[in-house]
């Protein structure tokens, strides 16, 4: 083989090498987002099965429900509601009225023809002060209230 030969190939492993690089990462990167959805899109059918989102919303109040360390709420939209159990310590500023964000995933149970969708929260993110609210929470309240 020729030096020019040489070279050829190794610049065609070279961008072999960057493509396949850039494809891992982009794959990885999206296998890796967490998609943010209401309680109206849950409920709708709108959020992925069996995959890891987020749901936001406001706190109903008198939904509150401790059994040690096991929680269960609802957040709402303020047109739909979805049912949320969480294992852990909620953070501080978590109570009722107030903006939450919970990771996790959506459980569907269906007995006969009345199926209801319970968030399984792996994580539970409140406000941090007076004013603040998550920027999906607040648009997705405003979208609602529009409506």
């Amino acid at each position: 083989m020729t030096k020019r030969q040489n070279r050829m190939i190794l610049v065609g492993l070279l961008v072999s090498g960057v493509f396949l690089a850039g494809y891992l990462g982009i794959k990885a990167f999206s296998e890796n987002l967490l998609y943010f959805y209401t309680p109206s899109d849950i409920v709708d059918g709108k959020a992925p099965a069996n995959k890891s989102f987020r749901v936001g919303g406001l706190v109903e109040t008198d939904s509150l429900v401790r059994e040690g360390m096991l929680v269960t709420f609802m957040v709402t939209d303020n047109i739909k509601s979805i049912k949320v159990t969480y294992e852990g310590i909620l953070p501080d500023l978590f109570r009722e009225g107030q903006g939450v964000v919970a990771s996790g995933t959506v459980l569907n149970k269906c007995v006969g023809l009345t199926c209801t969708n319970t968030f399984i929260a792996s994580e539970v993110l409140a406000k941090h002060d007076e004013n603040y609210m998550p920027p999906e929470v607040a648009a997705a309240l405003e979208a609602s209230s529009q409506e």
